[in-house]
């Protein structure tokens, strides 16, 4: 369990370091996203490795909840959207993480980013809800592609797996991750009796 609560320490400095570099490009390109809004947390096709949820996973486990929530998994089908967004409206377009500080890296990156396209120049990509917020500065932003480029998602991601490649290389559905990233933090607790361990400051 050490050596998993101090790669979780690794996981969440690196989080954190993409949190405050995609978050400032965005406010830099007044690409902010909508107050309340939670439609990319709707979206069935987000992904995530059980290594960036082991920060989540830990969490849960010194609440006392990780069993609960592995039990909910095993009795439950998986849902497609995130298990830890709240719906605050009936269509579920707004509402709120329920686990914001441990939320894994594409939902840091996920407003506005950069990637590679097929001739290995950067672009851009824009949340739809942003874009039609914010036309101007979107296009605004195409434009200074160049002088201020947006930053890469895959800069990030190369940088979790650097911590563990083995754990951080399989992309999954974001709650199929967390499972994972539950059952690795209780099958390390029992091994090594988790009453004796350290919990994370």
């Amino acid at each position: 369990m050490l050596r998993l609560r101090e790669l979780s320490r690794n996981v969440e400095a690196v989080l954190g370091e993409v949190a405050e570099k995609f978050s400032t490009y965005q406010q830099q390109q007044g690409l902010n996203c909508r107050a309340g809004c939670g439609e990319c947390c709707l979206q069935p096709t987000i992904e995530s490795s059980a290594l960036e949820m082991l920060p989540l996973a830990l969490h849960l486990f010194d609440q006392g909840s990780a069993e609960h929530t592995l039990q909910q998994f095993e009795q439950e089908p998986l849902k497609q959207s995130c298990m830890f967004y709240q719906k605050l409206s009936f269509d579920g377009r707004k509402g709120q993480c329920t686990v914001y500080q441990q939320r894994p890296s594409i939902c840091r990156m996920f407003g506005a980013s950069g990637y590679r396209d097929k001739m290995g120049q950067t672009s851009l990509s824009v949340c739809k809800v942003i874009k039609a917020d914010h036309p101007e500065h979107y296009s605004q932003s195409l434009i200074m592609l160049t002088s201020t480029p947006p930053p890469l998602m895959m800069v990030a991601s190369e940088a979790l797996k650097e911590l563990d490649y083995s754990f951080g290389n399989n992309l999954q559905p974001i709650n199929l991750a967390l499972k994972q990233a539950l059952e690795t933090v209780l099958f390390n607790a029992g091994l090594s009796g988790y009453d004796d361990d350290t919990q994370i400051a």
